[in-house]
């Protein structure tokens, strides 16, 4: 196990997202330009939540290490001039208006980890987690110049795949926002 020198540590465990997240934008105002924090967590969906945080907000995420089910994430808080503000994906649609397009063959993006997904999810969504989408991006490469609906538990991690997609050229992406957490559609399970 490495022993890395911390400011700061947060406990995180057994919290979804956002909360991981929100706990760490909370942790780094109250800490001084080039500490670091430790962000200790279990669910698997925070290795991507935590380091797409960092790279957005312009604070330098330095790693994580997977001890069994734990991660301990770490970031070190930059000056003020090299952070920017979170940006927000601007284009959302709701729940209910999802629900709507479901009967013209909505091209539905789930990018919540893959347990999230086989207990409960849109049927016909595309299971790719947040984590995994830059590297499996060619999956999409169909659906480029079609809408894509972005679906997460909360609309968190659905944001960023939001801007991932957009930044690689996808042009009609929409965030789903509460998300699954609210679901009142169909929904089909994979267990």
């Amino acid at each position: 196990m490495a022993n890395i020198a911390v400011d700061k540590s947060i406990d995180c465990k057994g919290l979804s997202c956002p909360m991981p997240i929100v706990r760490t934008k909370k942790a780094i105002d109250e800490m001084e330009a080039g500490q670091v924090l430790e962000v200790v967590a279990t669910d698997p969906g925070s290795v991507a939540d935590v380091k797409g945080w960092a790279n957005r907000t312009g604070h330098q995420f330095l790693g994580t290490i997977t001890e069994g089910k734990v991660f301990r994430h770490f970031i070190r808080k930059s000056r003020p001039e090299e952070t920017k503000p979170e940006q927000r994906f601007p284009h959302i649609v709701s729940n209910e208006d999802l629900i709507q397009k479901l009967d013209d063959g909505a091209v539905i993006l789930d990018v919540r980890e893959p347990a999230e997904y086989a207990f409960s999810h849109i049927p016909g969504a595309i299971s790719i987690p947040l984590g995994e989408l830059e590297e499996r991006m060619s999956e999409l490469d169909s659906y480029v110049n079609q809408p894509i609906y972005v679906v997460c538990r909360t609309g968190s991690r659905s944001d960023a795949a939001c801007q991932v997609l957009a930044a690689h050229g996808f042009q009609y992406v929409h965030n789903v926002v509460p998300g699954m957490s609210e679901w009142q559609g169909p929904t089909t399970q994979d267990v």
